[in-house]
C-alpha cells in the first residue's frame, strides 16, 4: 500500500513524515510528494498544513494542476485522505484568516478566529487539550474519550452539517477539531505531536 504525504510547500512537515514512517515500518510505503501522477495512484493520500488558511490554499495553487488532482482523489474516486490543522481548514468553502479566501469546498463551512472571549484565552490555542468523541470515527478506533491531543491554531472550522463532526475540544467554546465524511477525515490537532495516542491515529488511518 502507498500512502502519500502531499509536500506543496506549506512549512516544516518532517514531524508528519517521520511519525508516519514510524507507524509504517515496513509494511506501508510512505511517499512525500508533490507528484501528480503519484499522488493519483497512491491508495491514501494525507494533507498537511502549517502556517495562515490563506499561505496554504495559495502554495496548493502555485502547483500546477495540484487542486484537481485532490479533487479527483477525494471527491471522485472517494480514497482515504487525512487533512492535519490547516489541511483540515481547506475542506471549507471559505476562510477568513489575513483576506477571505476560497477553501477546497469538501465540506461546506467556514475557517473563523476563535473568540477570546475579550481576551480571557490566548491564541493561539497551543498545548495539550482533551477531545470529546462524538461519533464512532475510524480513526478513534482504540482512543478513549477524553484523551489528550496536542493543539497549535488560532483559527476554528466551523461546518455547516454538523453531523460530520468527530470530536470537539473545549477551548472558550465547543471547538471542532476532528471531522469525518464519508472518505475524508481531518484533525485540527496535530496527531504527529500527540505522543502515543497521535501515532495510534495514524495507524488508524493507515489502516482504514
Amino acid at each position: 500500500m502507498n500512502v502519500t504525504i502531499v509536500d506543496y510547500n506549506s512549512g516544516n512537515i518532517s514531524s508528519v513524515i517521520n511519525s508516519f514512517k514510524e507507524v509504517a515500518k515496513d509494511k506501508v510505503n510512505i511517499e512525500v510528494t508533490s507528484d501528480l501522477n503519484k499522488i493519483k495512484s497512491s491508495d491514501k493520500v494525507v494533507l498537511p498544513g502549517q502556517g495562515s488558511f490563506k499561505s496554504c490554499i495559495d502554495a496548493l495553487n502555485n502547483i500546477n494542476g495540484l487542486v484537481d488532482t485532490l479533487n479527483e482523489f477525494a471527491i471522485s474516486k472517494k480514497k482515504p485522505l487525512l487533512g492535519i490543522c490547516v489541511g483540515l481548514q481547506m475542506f471549507a468553502d471559505i476562510g477568513y484568516e489575513e483576506i477571505e479566501t476560497k477553501g477546497l469546498g469538501w465540506i461546506s463551512g467556514k475557517v473563523s478566529k476563535i473568540d477570546n472571549q475579550k481576551g480571557n484565552y490566548k491564541l493561539p490555542h497551543i498545548g495539550w487539550n482533551q477531545i470529546n468523541i462524538l461519533k464512532d470515527s475510524k480513526i478513534f478506533k482504540h482512543i478513549e474519550n477524553n484523551s489528550h491531543m496536542y493543539f497549535v491554531h488560532s483559527y476554528e472550522f466551523i461546518p455547516e452539517d454538523k453531523s460530520v463532526i468527530s470530536a470537539t475540544t473545549d477551548y472558550s467554546s465547543n471547538i471542532v477539531c476532528s471531522v469525518e465524511k464519508e472518505n475524508i477525515f481531518g484533525t485540527q490537532f496535530h496527531p504527529e505531536k500527540s505522543d502515543k495516542i497521535g501515532l495510534q491515529i495514524i495507524e488508524n488511518f493507515i489502516n482504514i
